[in-house]
């Protein structure tokens, strides 16, 4: 059984496992680096203020009592707009259900937000990511996102939210 716990600033040490091991596991995925989050980028206040985005609420995925996906929503650069971002599932629970978890679950916080869309960007090539966004009703809206390391620019998805 899957499970979504939010999760608040004194949670960072939870976070911050999961975070690292999704930066290593999968670098591709993100436009943060692994060397962005260690050294001296490693710091508990940095943790803690990525857990308290005013507004925003962060889920993490259990499986059989073992954390294994993660997931944010924030508010967007426009009223009535969400983000979800940081979304990852470990690459043993893949699979089996998380990623549609941890998607409806800030889904559903949006919903609850009385938001109208919920948007995300998603690397290209990603096509698992592509795939899941898709099935729960995420559409490319044409715009690029942010720029990667490597250069590419990252493809914004938006979900429009049915009223009440």
């Amino acid at each position: 059984m899957i499970e979504s716990q939010v999760l608040a600033a004194d949670d960072w040490p939870r976070w911050r496992e999961l975070r690292l091991a999704a930066l290593a596991q999968a670098p591709y995925a993100f436009g943060s680096k692994l060397a962005d989050w260690q050294g001296d980028g490693d710091r508990e206040e940095r943790w803690r203020d990525r857990l308290s985005i005013p507004g925003s609420c962060n889920f993490l995925a259990v499986l059989d009592g073992k954390p294994v996906g993660m997931a944010s929503g924030i508010p967007g650069s426009r009223e009535g707009v969400v983000e979800l971002i940081s979304m990852w599932v470990s690459q043993e629970a893949r699979g089996e259900g998380v990623g549609n978890h941890l998607v409806q679950s800030v889904v559903q916080w949006a919903v609850e937000r009385q938001a109208e869309i919920v948007q995300l960007a998603v690397t290209p090539g990603n096509e698992h990511a592509l795939a899941l966004y898709r099935r729960h009703g995420f559409e490319d809206t044409g715009q690029l996102g942010d720029e990667l390391p490597d250069g590419r620019r990252e493809h914004v998805m938006a979900k429009r939210l049915s009223p009440g």
